[in-house]
C-alpha cells in the first residue's frame, strides 16, 4: 500500500532542499525511499531534511538528513537555514535549536535573506575527520591529482564540519574538471566515510571563491558545510581573516570562525512550493 507524504521544496543559494515533517509520526524514511523521493522531478533534492520528534529538551526537532543517493549526512547548513525559516513562519519566533547527527545547531532568523546557523566546532585531528592513516598536520595532507612531478591539484586541507571535507587551494577553479575528479576523490581510500571535495581560490583576506563536489550529491550550486570548512581552513593557514565571504555558484555565504571556536554561517533561504510525494 502506497504512502503519500507532504513536502516543501526550498533552496539555499540554489542548493535544492526538500523538507518532510514527521514529528507527529513514528515513520522513518529508508535510504531507498530517500533516493526514490530524489528521483522524482518535483521532489528532487540535493538534501532531504526530515523532521522527527525532538530527542533533546529545548530543540524543535531531531533532523535526519539524506543525500540524493539516499545516504545520510550529519549536517547541512543550507538545509538548516531552510528549516529555521519554516519554523519562524510557523511560530513567529526567531531563535531555534535543531538536533542532527552533528549535534544541536542553534539558528537565528533575522529575515529570509539573513539566517544564521551556529555550525559548531571544527574538528581537525586526522581520526576525527576521519582519515585512514595519521597526518600530524591536517592543514595540508599528501593527496594529489595529476603527474607526480607536476600535479594539477595537491595538498588539500582536511576538516570535519559535521561532514568530512577536503579543500584544494588553487589559482583558478577551472584548473581541473571537478565533475570528473570529484567522484574519484570522494571515494579515495584516505576517506573511510567518503568526503566532500572543494576547489578554493583565496581572493583576499575576506573573500574565498569555492566550487564543491558534495558527497552523495555531486556538483552543487552551494554547500554550507563546505563553505564553513573552506573558511576555517583558510584562516588556519593564515590565508584569510576569521570572518570571510565565501562565494559559491549559487551566491555568497558569510562565515565567521569566532574566538570561542564556533562557526557562524549566515545566508538566505527560499521557499518554492509545497507538494506531495507518493512512496510505494
Amino acid at each position: 500500500m502506497s504512502t503519500t507524504l507532504p513536502f516543501r521544496k526550498m533552496n539555499g543559494l540554489g542548493n535544492e532542499i526538500v523538507v518532510v515533517d514527521l514529528r507527529a509520526s513514528n515513520r522513518v524514511i529508508t535510504h531507498v525511499e530517500a533516493a526514490a523521493i530524489a528521483s522524482q522531478p518535483r521532489s528532487h533534492f540535493d538534501q532531504l531534511m526530515v523532521l522527527h520528534a525532538p530527542r533533546t529538551p529545548g530543540t524543535e526537532a531531531f533532523v535526519r538528513i539524506y543525500n540524493t543517493d539516499g545516504s545520510e549526512s550529519a549536517a547541512c547548513g543550507n538545509g538548516t537555514r531552510c528549516i529555521g525559516w519554516l519554523a519562524s513562519q510557523q511560530t513567529g519566533r526567531t531563535e531555534f535549536k535543531f538536533e542532527t547527527l552533528a549535534g544541536v545547531l542553534p539558528v537565528t532568523v533575522t529575515d529570509i535573506g539573513h539566517i544564521t546557523v551556529d555550525m559548531g566546532t571544527p574538528r581537525f585531528k586526522w581520526n576525527e575527520i576521519p582519515l585512514v592513516e595519521p597526518f600530524h598536520d591536517t592543514r595540508a595532507i599528501e593527496l594529489q591529482v595529476g603527474p607526480i612531478d607536476a600535479p594539477l591539484i595537491h595538498s588539500p586541507s582536511v576538516v570535519n564540519v559535521g561532514n568530512p571535507h577536503a579543500i584544494f587551494w588553487v589559482d583558478r577553479l577551472d584548473v581541473v574538471d571537478l565533475g570528473r575528479v570529484g567522484p574519484m576523490l570522494e571515494y579515495h581510500r584516505l576517506f573511510p566515510e567518503r568526503a566532500n571535495i572543494s576547489l578554493a581560490v583565496v581572493e583576499s583576506r575576506t573573500s574565498v571563491r569555492l566550487q564543491v563536489w558534495e558527497r552523495g550529491a555531486g556538483l552543487t550550486r552551494a554547500c554550507g558545510t563546505a563553505a564553513c570548512a573552506a573558511a576555517v581552513s583558510a584562516a588556519r593557514k593564515n590565508l584569510t581573516d576569521r570572518a570571510v565571504t565565501v562565494h559559491l555558484p549559487g551566491g555568497p555565504l558569510h562565515i565567521e570562525w569566532t574566538a570561542a571556536d564556533r562557526i557562524l554561517m549566515t545566508g538566505p533561504a527560499e521557499d518554492e512550493y509545497a507538494g506531495d510525494v507518493v512512496l510505494p
